[in-house]
């Protein structure tokens, strides 16, 4: 390479570097400005907090809307299914919530989902369900669909995932300046050294792979917490049901039928699916659902305490 041809690498080099730094550099300035007169924490709190209801807020109004849309789904007429909106009415006026339209759709197996809350809910049903389960049956999985619509369960689903975006984009706008910075030095090496096309692992990279790594394990415990939480809000959803038909050894049924329908699948629509896999352990622990057998034990047991105490009822009027 000829000493002018190497001088001029170097002076773009040197240029870019500039160009990169002096990004970052308004990126520390942007931020020394916004944290000249910081607020409290209270105020920061406040703040994120109403964003982050907000953000969620039209996300989950929104969503219900684009997520009918993209399943093509239908309404169920109720002269189709006079006997099933009937029961629908009559759970929906127990657990004094607006009653929602049924939806009926392809969703690759035979499940069910509900979204939205007490005053505009909806209940989408695969088409499978509806020739799988008997009257009783369907009546239990709509009851445990409204038992998610009756808690805000979609809402809260949705708060959580705003929330998490919402950090991570604020961590990612701290740490952009040092980003910056980091590549503006690898970018200017890379044009001194004469390959500027060259791909390689620089400062910038390694930064980068190590705020993901730290924000993925922080947020790892994050998730793991509310996959906690959501395997108690599907037991949770299964008392209601049991509680308001009166029928938990129907909707034990009905949920054992759908585990034997539905073959091993992954995806966001699987609500009332559990995934098999070979390390028990992790499978449960990573379930937004615990599993299917526990579920079913328990609506087997409340049956069974429920016909006791009738029995005895009947024994000591």
């Amino acid at each position: 390479m000829g000493l002018p041809r190497r001088g001029l690498l170097v002076l773009v080099g040197i240029a870019t570097l500039l160009v990169y730094w002096a990004g970052a550099a308004g990126g520390v300035l942007l931020l020394g400005w916004l944290l000249a007169d910081p607020p409290g924490l209270g105020t920061l709190a406040v703040v994120f907090t109403l964003v982050v209801l907000v953000g969620a807020y039209a996300g989950y109004r929104l969503g219900t809307v684009r997520l009918v849309t993209s399943l093509d789904a239908t309404v169920l007429p109720p002269r189709r299914a006079p006997e099933l909106y009937r029961r629908l009415a009559r759970i929906a006026e127990q657990m004094d919530i607006e009653q929602p339209p049924v939806f009926v759709a392809q969703l690759g197996a035979p499940n069910a989902l509900s979204l939205g809350g007490p005053r505009n809910g909806i209940v989408v049903v695969d088409r499978q369900l509806l020739e799988l389960l008997t009257i009783d049956e369907l009546e239990g999985i709509l009851a445990h669909e409204l038992a998610h619509i009756e808690s805000y369960d979609t809402f809260v689903n949705t708060l959580v995932l705003t929330a998490l975006r919402l950090a991570a984009g604020l961590v990612g706008l701290v740490v952009f300046p040092v980003f910056l910075f980091l590549l503006g030095i690898d970018r200017a090496t890379a044009w001194a050294a004469g390959r500027p096309s060259r791909q390689r692992v620089g400062l910038a990279a390694v930064f980068q792979y190590g705020i993901t790594l730290a924000l993925g394990l922080l947020f790892s415990v994050v998730t793991l917490g509310y996959l906690s939480y959501s395997r108690k809000r599907e037991f949770a959803a299964d008392a209601r049901a049991a509680g308001v038909t009166g029928k938990p050894r129907a909707l034990a049924r009905a949920l054992s039928k759908i585990h034997r329908a539905t073959n091993p699948r992954h995806g966001l629509l699987s609500l009332l699916y559990v995934h098999e896999d070979e390390n028990e352990d992790a499978r449960r622990l990573l379930s937004t659902h615990p599993p299917i057998e526990a579920r079913i034990d328990r609506l087997r047991e409340r049956a069974g305490h429920s016909a006791r105490a009738t029995r005895l009822g009947r024994l000591h009027p």
